[in-house]
């Protein structure tokens, strides 16, 4: 092969059809580079649907590149003459084509952009990182904006982004509907009925390449969580927007009052599944912004259902890679609460007597696919409440979630569900008893825990874990105004009901 001047990656979330070639790409002389490599998928124990989609879109991506006609090198998954990590791979290259510059859009992996680097420099080439354009803010705003604030919350940077960028504005100041959010209209149960629905088909029929990738990686990470006899998650940008449309079809004008609801056997509700397309670029975030605010004007879905859309798309994707470049790498470390407890084998087999946690652990392993309450509410509240080490809850969320990517996996499961942060980033540890997962889904009517008893053969884990917490923490949250009715809550316990409650908890956990 000839001389390549410049490598041009493209990282398997960064497949924007739009945006992959550089106003300075020569094709003369600069080449695309992408590699399958082994590291990726096992640095943890990644779901074989998050590899499948990964794998299949980015060989969907070369397939693109090179019908175009433009040059590209690209490595198949080879476990056995590649070198394991994307790193090594590229290093390979760098030598045998005698490249003297590697160019990148800026990697949503703190770990992956330093081994990048890293090669480079060994092999005394440059190394070119760019600006993400793929997303609404870039990393320096966010830098200033935070700059001298004491509080990084959400809420703050959400409203700035509304007004940049005149998303659901009836003037420059003036928000839709005369509120910034409508978070507690969205916070409606099914009640003891359930849901009057029948779900409705996701996603499309996997294609020759999904089949290849499938039929390869039931054979090389057969031991991997997830089982690939139904895939249905996009691989390219024809089935993210088939996807985004269905969405709002069908499930955009009750996901607003319903976004926060769960309940036995059902598993994508009203929920969009389109995190997945937009962390892998398949999807413009702005693209769909716009599509979605187009059906509140147009009378389609009502205001709390868009602006809870948006604000996970504007507010909180934007916000969660702030938060990351600016606390990395030191953020995947944090550890407030001096957690301690290894992760339970159960959140790896979903074997647990709890029905909450069993269903939202099987659904997981088995398809890749939760929604945020029951990340955060279900499977993310049982491991703060035990005292989970973070960083090993943080590599099941980052292994199992289809959307996982680095830079939006760590701040959400450090600083959201576990406080590890200290409250960088939420302003309280958000901790309920059983009885909050009781309202908002019918699972505990499938167990033989009660989720009013903290103590007794009947005591709920996350009850009596939940009064555990505040007991442990009591000194280290008293302070906190947002836990204030919590802890007085605590207060009205005798040392007698502590002491029983503190003795259920080691029993908990000893039993797992």
């Amino acid at each position: 092969m000839k001389t390549v001047h410049r490598l041009f990656l493209i990282l398997g979330d960064q497949l924007d059809r739009e945006r992959y070639q550089p106003k300075d790409f020569d094709p003369t002389t600069d080449c695309f580079w992408m590699a399958e490599a082994v590291e990726e998928s096992t640095h943890v124990l990644s779901n074989k649907h998050r590899i499948v989609q990964f794998l299949s879109a980015m060989r969907h991506f070369r397939d693109f590149i090179t019908r175009r006609e433009l040059p590209i090198i690209y490595h198949e998954f080879d476990r056995d003459n590649n070198p394991a990590s994307l790193a090594e791979i590229l290093r390979q290259d760098l030598l045998r084509l005698g490249v003297k510059m590697v160019s990148v859009v800026k990697p949503g992996d703190y770990r992956l952009e330093s081994d990048l680097q890293t090669i480079c420099q060994e092999a005394g080439v440059g190394f070119d990182v760019r600006s993400d354009e793929h997303f609404l803010s870039r990393i320096e705003e966010f830098a200033d904006f935070s700059e001298g604030r004491k509080e990084l919350r959400l809420e703050h940077f959400y409203r700035y982004m509304r007004k940049k960028h005149n998303v659901l504005m009836e003037d420059s100041k003036t928000p839709l509907g005369g509120k910034w959010n409508f978070d507690k209209s969205n916070r409606q149960s099914f009640g003891r009925k359930g849901p009057d629905f029948t779900e409705f088909e996701r996603g499309t029929l996997p294609d020759k390449i999904t089949r290849e990738v499938i039929q390869m990686v039931n054979r090389e990470f057969l031991n991997h969580p997830g089982s690939l006899d139904t895939f249905r998650w996009p691989v390219t940008s024809e089935d993210a927007e088939e996807e985004l449309a269905l969405f709002i079809r069908k499930a955009l004008p009750l996901f607003g009052k319903y976004q926060d609801a769960m309940w036995t056997g059902r598993l994508t509700l009203f929920h969009s599944l389109l995190a997945p397309s937009l962390n892998l670029k398949l999807l413009d975030a702005r693209t769909t912004i716009l599509a979605v605010e187009r059906e509140y004007h147009a009378g389609n879905a009502s205001i709390e259902s868009v602006e809870g859309f948006i604000r996970q798309i504007l507010g909180w994707r934007e916000y969660v890679r702030g938060l990351y470049f600016k606390w990395m790498p030191d953020y995947r470390d944090l550890n407030f609460l001096n957690a301690n407890n290894p992760l339970p084998d159960s959140f790896w087999t979903g074997h647990t007597e709890m029905n909450c946690l069993s269903q939202c652990l099987n659904q997981v392993l088995e398809t890749g696919y939760g929604h945020h309450i029951q990340r955060l509410m279900v499977i993310g509240l049982y491991s703060l409440l035990r005292g989970t080490v973070p960083g090993e809850i943080n590599d099941w969320f980052l292994a199992n979630y289809a959307d996982a990517v680095d830079w939006v996996t760590t701040p959400n499961v450090i600083g959201m569900s576990q406080y590890a942060d200290g409250g960088i980033m939420a302003s309280k540890p958000y901790v309920a008893s059983g009885a909050y997962i009781s309202r908002m889904s019918n699972y505990c009517e499938g167990c033989r825990f009660n989720p009013k008893e903290s103590t007794g053969p009947n005591a709920c884990p996350i009850t009596t874990l939940y009064w555990n917490f505040l007991i442990q923490h009591e000194s280290t949250l008293n302070g906190n105004q947002r836990m204030f009715m919590q802890l007085r809550n605590l207060s009205r316990l005798s040392e007698t009901q502590k002491g029983a409650i503190q003795r259920q908890a080691s029993k908990v956990l000893e039993q797992e």
